[in-house]
């Protein structure tokens, strides 16, 4: 299979170089990385320089858009830069961050996923983070079912189906959540251990928080959905200012009357889906 990667890379001098280092060393090499230097005022761009030098697969794409470090859309709006510059001939397409250190057959894995059925639109590992004792421990917050945004995988003809990834707070949700609307399915392979080298949520803050709220209300989730989704963020993370920054952000989107990222339709069925699972939860 002939996939491509994309890559935003905003001011990782500190670890792109591990990236691209365990990408060139893959047992199933892609065909083409782009690396998009979002803006970086360190040292990223000299060091995607030396790999553009080094392998012919891999060009640097330079950008420009705010140095504000935010989820959503600035590395949906990087990702889509560098997208804009290949053809169609992939099997599938990878959006990866540029802080992580992959298995050497993570792609080769990925792409035996894919071949194994068409239905299968969307595939991943897990995420692992080094704790206080330099341990590599599993951190995966969501359903098992959840491909993490930093390594997204897609079938082309599921990725033309939903749209590409939204420029929003919440892409990494809608996209899931589109996959399935379109009759495609979600695989993950917990042999796929991914080494994520800056903490989660590191450079997340109350603003964050604030936008996720404003991503269930454009999700057309409804309140109910995002009380329930917002109390299990809170808890999870023992802090009750989660709830009421989320809920916050969803009757300030409400109230601006902020355009859904998805039709009504495909709202019908998110609200279903999701009422299923906490329904499936409960009995």
């Amino acid at each position: 299979m002939d996939y491509y990667i994309v890559i935003p890379a905003h001011n990782e001098e500190a670890f792109i170089k591990l990236t691209l280092d365990s990408i060139v060393k893959q047992t199933l090499l892609p065909k083409k990385v782009v690396v998009v230097n979002d803006n970086s005022t360190d040292n990223t761009e000299t060091i995607i320089d030396s790999f553009v030098a080094e392998y012919n697969f891999i060009q640097k794409l330079n950008a420009v858009s705010t140095s504000e470090h935010m989820p959503g859309s600035k590395v949906v709006n990087a990702f889509n830069k560098g997208l804009a510059i290949l053809d169609e001939h992939y099997d599938f397409i990878v959006k990866l961050d540029s802080d992580l250190i992959l298995p050497l057959d993570y792609f080769e894995k990925i792409a035996v996923i894919f071949s194994k059925s068409e239905k299968i639109g969307l595939a991943g590992g897990f995420v692992y983070e080094e704790n206080e004792k330099k341990e590599w421990m599993l951190n995966h917050p969501m359903n098992k079912d959840h491909v993490r945004g930093a390594f997204k995988a897609y079938r082309k003809p599921c990725f033309k189906a939903i749209g590409g990834l939204k420029s929003a707070m919440g892409w990494d949700t809608v996209d899931e959540l589109l996959t399935r609307f379109h009759g495609y399915e979600i695989h993950t392979d917990d042999s796929l251990k991914v080494k994520h080298l800056r903490p989660t949520g590191k450079n997340y803050n109350k603003k964050a928080k604030f936008l996720q709220g404003k991503a269930m209300y454009t999700l057309r989730y409804g309140f109910f959905i995002t009380l329930i989704a917002s109390a299990k963020m809170a808890w999870k993370q023992r802090k009750l200012q989660t709830l009421i920054d989320n809920l916050r952000g969803y009757f300030s989107a409400k109230k601006e009357k902020t355009p859904f990222l998805v039709s009504q339709e495909e709202g019908a069925f998110i609200r279903s889906y999701r009422w299923k699972g906490i329904l499936g939860k409960l009995f």
